[in-house]
């Protein structure tokens, strides 16, 4: 074989090993955009679930301006609330999950959404117009649960914090009427918190003084019953 032919050959080779080594890169170093993740038998909703995600709740502090108008042209009504809350839980993420099994951009538990008549976490997580639906009939549950509050403490303070209709749903969402009840009652000095270390004080402070007038109170709301409900 002469120089010329040998030279063709090394270059024919080179030319396919540099081929498949770009096909190998580009097979193995390319992430899937979805990974999922099975829920542990404590957190399934029925038959055997899976989900999107892990992620956590936002442990970044909203600011001022977010802090009151939830975001950009939005306001202080229902809006503007959903959107700040939707922000702190999950950075406005409908498909997350916490390390408890927390879902979706509010962060839902597999009790209230069973509560709410929600039994299948698939669609839930792949339905942002579910998890928009349950945040307000959640609202609208809690709103009833915690009438005679609303109507007593808006208006007083308690440890410096002015209470608020949207402050104390927004601690019902948090950690559960119940337990802002207990916080009304004892003035204070029974304070919840999340497993992260957040507080109800921390959610009656930074939701604080929005218009959700829009909220009906709803007594033994189901949304898998009920005619579809939701909010314009």
């Amino acid at each position: 074989m002469n120089l010329r032919k040998l030279l063709s050959v090394g270059i024919l080779m080179f030319l396919i090993l540099v081929g498949y080594g770009f096909n190998s890169y580009s097979e193995t170093e390319v992430e899937p955009e979805i990974q999922l993740a099975t829920l542990p038998p404590s957190l399934q909703l029925g038959e055997l679930t899976k989900s999107i995600g892990p992620g956590e709740r936002n442990t970044q502090p909203l600011t001022t301006a977010y802090q009151r108008f939830g975001a950009p042209g939005v306001g202080q009504k229902y809006t503007g609330f959903k959107e700040a809350v939707g922000f702190k839980e999950s950075r406005g993420n409908y498909s997350s999950i916490n390390t408890l099994g927390y879902m979706g951009k509010y962060q839902f538990g597999s009790g209230t959404l069973a509560l709410l008549g929600i039994r299948d976490s698939i669609n839930f997580l792949h339905s942002s117009e579910l998890q928009e639906t349950v945040f307000a009939a959640n609202l609208a549950r809690n709103k009833w649960v915690l009438r005679r509050e609303i109507k007593n403490f808006s208006g007083t303070k308690i440890n410096g914090i002015l209470i608020t209709e949207s402050g104390l749903l927004a601690a019902a969402h948090l950690a559960g009427p119940g337990n802002v009840k207990k916080y009304l009652r004892t003035q204070g000095t029974t304070v919840a918190k999340d497993a992260y270390g957040t507080s109800i004080e921390d959610y009656l402070s930074l939701f604080g003084g929005y218009d959700l007038s829009l909220i009906k109170a709803r007594k033994n709301i189901k949304i898998n019953g009920d005619p579809f409900f939701r909010v314009s």
